[in-house]
């Protein structure tokens, strides 16, 4: 079952309170999306450990309801 973009962004604001969230699908699919994510709790993290607290936010859906996921995160700052 595809997730709905909206589900996705409560989710990530869920874990990040404080983050810009910006979600696309990309196919019109509901299983294809793009994210845009900024949040001061990414600073001092690299961009792997960044991508991972956005994947643990998910809560174990990526790969599974949410197929595909072309991420970019950053802090305030960048």
């Amino acid at each position: 079952m595809a997730m709905k973009a909206d589900e996705i962004e409560q989710m990530i604001r869920d874990a990040l309170p404080s983050a810009d969230v910006k979600i696309n699908d990309l196919r019109g699919d509901g299983d294809h999306y793009a994210a845009y994510v900024c949040s001061a709790a990414f600073k001092g993290k690299t961009r792997v450990q960044q991508h991972q607290m956005v994947y643990d936010a998910l809560r174990g859906r990526m790969g599974n309801e949410l197929h595909a996921l072309a991420l970019q995160t950053s802090t305030p700052d960048d």
